[in-house]
């Protein structure tokens, strides 16, 4: 019934932007916390940035100053704007709703529905 998609992923060389969208269909989406996730070969999925039903934001100290999520109520989507990316940035990055609001916002675990992710590679 729901579905996230995101895209905007791909090749970038370190110092450079890339800006990921997720759409989501079905739901209500203005009222979930959206949450931007990366996973890494090897390594956990992490937590990246959220954006809460106020609008208010939260990131992951790692891309603090660098990454920007925001999102359209209107439009169904949350975005992730990503500069000055660095070689340890490259991962497979996912966007989640946590529906409604309950769990540990920075917890993979608290999230309910995943897109299918899309791949962020950063070359030096």
């Amino acid at each position: 019934q729901v579905q996230l998609v995101e895209s905007g992923g791909g090749l970038v060389q370190a110092g450079g932007s890339l800006r990921l969208s997720c759409a989501a269909s079905g739901g209500a989406f203005s009222s979930w916390r959206m949450g931007w996730f990366r996973q890494a070969p090897g390594k956990e999925r992490e937590f990246v940035a959220n954006s809460w039903t106020t609008g208010a934001t939260y990131y992951a100290e790692s891309v603090k100053g660098r990454f920007t999520i925001s999102r359209e109520n209107a439009k169904n989507t949350v975005y992730l704007q990503m500069d000055s990316l660095k070689i340890e940035d490259t991962a497979v990055y996912y966007c989640a709703a946590d529906t409604p609001p309950r769990g540990i916002s920075w917890n993979p675990g608290s999230y309910d529905i995943w897109g299918q992710g899309t791949q962020v590679t950063v070359s030096s």
